[in-house]
């Protein structure tokens, strides 16, 4: 349990129309179901609720945003200061003039898809294989099955950490593979995603094939966070973690899929501590059989339990 700010907060920002709650679960709302508690958990009303707390919140609070938690890690020890989650006042969705379509950061990708293809716009049906939000897909430029963010947005809305409104441009969000170069502190709360004239019953057809092809080859229905790694260009993640033995591998509650080798699933009530553990030694593991560095795509936050470890020092005190 962390010191309860939400009085405090309260006190500094009479206006604030979101939510503010102390010492909540994170566990209950990431898909790995692990992790501590967050210290404050702010949900704002909309984007001005959201300009409004980051104008009158002191600048040394520790603010994090997180979206559907699906490619997140929550340590055991949680996570100190405030954790944002966009909720209703982010989930609009609403096609445009000129096959446009203008979604809030809330908005889970499957549901853009959709929302695409009610529309007759073509060229958004990949969202349906990606498991997380607009805000998710913009900060990591999310993409599946050849295509990614960059291929479609033309336009983003974000708040910076003085409560500053700022509209980008494709240029000013500066994707590169799974990143984007727009500050960490800047949450997206909107997106303008440009599409083509398509036939809705083609899209659906399309989306179809990618939930067959996921279902069939990526452990949908396990608690996972999805994608662990990065693909180290131009190689994939996956056979290199299945050419270093890794595949089965576990620690604690925590297993490397069988179905797929580059997602981590948490199969027996495992902790977040051993769910980073494994991904650090499979990091290790591949590294000694290729010569090859992972990155993790999967984000990691929060403070370990007291007396624990993160990252490749997990590793150090397993070999000890």
């Amino acid at each position: 349990m962390f010191p309860d700010l939400v009085f405090e907060l309260q006190k500094a920002m009479p206006a604030l129309k979101g939510r503010l709650l102390a010492n909540q679960r994170l566990a209950d709302i990431t898909w790995f179901r692990v992790g501590g508690p967050a210290q404050v958990l702010f949900t704002p009303a909309d984007e001005a609720d959201l300009a409004y707390f980051l104008s009158h919140a002191p600048a040394d609070l520790p603010v994090t945003v997180i979206g559907l938690g699906s490619n997140l890690l929550v340590r055991d020890g949680g996570m100190p200061g405030v954790v944002i989650r966009l909720a209703r006042g982010f989930a609009d969705v609403k096609a445009e003039t000129g096959h446009r379509l203008r979604a809030g950061t809330a908005v889970p990708d499957v549901k853009l898809s959709r929302a695409a293809a009610d529309a007759g716009i073509a060229g958004l049906a990949f969202y349906r294989g990606i498991p997380g939000s607009v805000g998710g897909a913009l900060r990591m430029n999310g993409g599946a099955h050849g295509t990614e963010t960059k291929d479609t947005v033309i336009e983003a809305r974000a708040v910076d950490r003085q409560g500053n409104i700022h509209v980008l441009d494709l240029a000013g969000l500066g994707f590169t593979y799974r990143h984007c170069s727009v500050p960490n502190d800047w949450i997206f709360t909107e997106a303008l995603f440009q599409g083509t004239r398509g036939d809705t019953a083609e899209i659906l057809k399309q989306m179809d094939e990618v939930a067959a092809y996921r279902e069939a080859n990526q452990p949908i229905k396990e608690r996972t966070g999805g994608s662990t790694f990065k693909n180290p260009l131009p190689h994939s993640a996956w056979k290199l973690i299945d050419a270093a033995g890794c595949r089965g591998l576990r620690v604690g509650g925590a297993m490397v899929s069988e179905l797929h080798c580059n997602f981590l699933i948490n199969d027996r009530d495992a902790t977040a501590e051993d769910i980073e553990r494994l991904g650090e030694t499979v990091r290790a593991r591949v590294k000694a059989t290729s010569g090859i560095q992972l990155e993790w795509e999967i984000i990691r936050l929060g403070i370990p339990r007291e007396g624990g470890a993160i990252g490749e020092a997990l590793v150090e005190r397993q070999a000890a």
